[in-house]
């Protein structure tokens, strides 16, 4: 990799051409692209925004380690979006002209602080959840007994791996609601931070479906599998469904 900050190109400033360029005529800037070159390298520990315990969690993920994964991530990312929900929502308490929805925002802040802490256990459900079904599948197959044990112990594990990511994503969607609420009838100058919210949900919920549907997809109990996968999409649906209206009204808010 080259030392550029990100980027694999030996030339700071170097524009994409040829193959790598984007179709259209059209061009994008990277890390190692941009015209005021890579910013400089520091101590991850020294970063005021990331810190150190985001830089090791980081580190984690990056590394070649299954746990955390994207069902841990996906929960984090759960807990960003609730902490700006409260954010906006208290951004609206002190704005002149909301003392009607004051009572409301106030709720919404501290619903969102303990959706932000239970967002964080089940990032670490998930992770203990995926290590049980590698423990599950290791265990000895030699004689029906043992098969009949593994059977049973991997389906429970399954199931709990395929649990966790669900209760993620439905509080996932269930806050994008919230989003979709501080937006509409909080703060207007936090509109963006209401909508970056409702993506960063968006995307947690989508990740964390797709980590249901990957341990779902090896039940032995078709049942149980059929209604995870009705569970799934009815919760993507109602996702994207909530993202799009949030979406409309921000750009209302942003030229009215």
């Amino acid at each position: 990799m080259s030392d550029i900050w990100g980027g694999a190109s030996e030339t700071p400033g170097a524009a994409s051409t040829g193959a790598d360029a984007p179709p259209g005529g059209q061009s994008w800037a990277t890390p190692a692209t941009t015209s005021h070159g890579p910013p400089p390298k520091v101590p991850i520990d020294q970063l005021p925004t990331a810190g150190a315990r985001v830089g090791r969690f980081l580190d984690d993920l990056a590394s070649d380690s299954p746990t955390p994964g994207g069902g841990a991530w996906a929960a984090v990312s759960a807990a960003a979006g609730a902490s700006m929900i409260a954010m906006v929502a208290r951004l609206t308490l002190k704005k002149k002209g909301f003392e009607e929805v004051a009572d409301r925002m106030r709720q919404i802040a501290d619903e969102c602080d303990d959706e932000r802490y239970t967002l964080l256990t089940l990032a670490d459900k998930d992770a203990e959840a995926y290590q049980d079904v590698m423990a599950a599948y290791k265990l000895p197959k030699s004689t029906p007994q043992e098969q009949q044990t593994w059977s049973v112990t991997l389906q429970k594990a399954l199931e709990r791996a395929a649990d966790i990511p669900l209760e993620v994503a439905r509080r996932s969607v269930y806050l994008m609601s919230l989003a979709e609420e501080t937006l509409t009838s909080g703060n207007p100058n936090a509109a963006s931070d209401a909508l970056s919210a409702a993506t960063s949900l968006h995307a947690a919920a989508l990740s964390a479906l797709a980590n249901v549907d990957i341990n779902a997809i090896t039940f032995i109990d078709r049942t149980r599998q059929q209604e995870l996968a009705d569970s799934a999409n009815s919760l993507r649906n109602r996702a994207q469904s909530i993202l799009r209206d949030t979406s409309e009204a921000f750009f209302i808010a942003l030229h009215a």
